[in-house]
């Protein structure tokens, strides 16, 4: 049975003291958790912090972006070591702001993958379409061009260490977010694509969803057999919403709907 993961993205949000008193409020909240995995990636200037007030609790830390070589003259960059350093089990990579923004591309990412597996922590490994490519008909055309290109030289003893994450590009961040109908489509494709490569291994893999997830959607996307968890941006910033969505197999109520 493959256990849920909710991730937490901050993005370029929280300082050393705000980070600090959300991991205290929620490792309040979820000290009896059970059946689920809750990972924080928060800023780079907050893991040192964040390692000595998670160590007690059941929260993983993760970095949001990591260089594809061990060390170098690779300035304003951050090597696996350090991540590792700080506490990290999970690094994301090629999340959608990297290949949009900084110009990430599918070359780069597998190097990357391959960089963390071969460190002994596990990639939360992005992929997914932008509005013009859906429109377009051309959504699994994408993900088997970025899940061929990531996946090439993983071997299947080392499949269970990744985590996918589908995240529609035209959902970020915009209040949009795909059906859970829609998001199940393409968490399956992505299923299938992942068994050519592992076989029943495939089955093992976890396969979060992330764009624009709230608490008024958590439960009915969770729903979805092949939908693993969420990969949180926005709704992750307030302690009381994320863990709203981390209680995602109840149902909504009024005040998180």
């Amino acid at each position: 049975m493959r256990v849920p993961i909710i991730a937490a993205n901050w993005k370029m949000h929280k300082r050393v003291g705000e980070a600090l008193r959300f991991a205290e409020q929620l490792s309040v909240m979820i000290q009896d958790l059970e059946g689920v995995e809750v990972v924080l990636a928060p800023p780079f200037t907050a893991l040192g912090a964040l390692k000595e007030a998670v160590a007690s609790t059941p929260i993983e830390l993760a970095g949001q972006n990591v260089h594809a070589e061990p060390e170098g003259a690779f300035t304003g960059e951050i090597s696996i070591s350090m991540l590792a350093d700080v506490g990290c089990r999970y690094v994301i990579v090629g999340h959608s702001e990297r290949r949009q923004l900084f110009g990430e591309t599918n070359e780069l990412v597998a190097r990357k993958v391959a960089a963390v597996l071969k460190a002994g922590l596990r990639p939360i490994l992005c992929v997914g379409e932008t509005l013009e490519q859906r429109e377009a008909g051309r959504t699994f055309e994408v993900l088997e061009e970025q899940l061929s290109t990531a996946l090439d030289g993983v071997a299947e003893t080392q499949a269970t260490e990744l985590v996918l994450a589908y995240e529609p590009i035209w959902a970020i961040g915009t209040g949009r977010t795909a059906t859970p109908e829609l998001a199940q489509e393409a968490h399956k494709f992505v299923r299938e694509r992942l068994r050519k490569g592992f076989g029943t291994t495939a089955d093992r893999i976890r396969i979060q969803y992330g764009g624009s997830v709230k608490p008024s959607n958590a439960y009915s996307l969770m729903a979805q057999p092949d939908v693993d968890g969420a990969l949180v941006g926005g709704a992750s910033l307030d302690p009381e919403s994320f863990y709203a969505i981390i209680q995602f197999d109840r149902p909504p109520t009024e005040e998180t709907a």
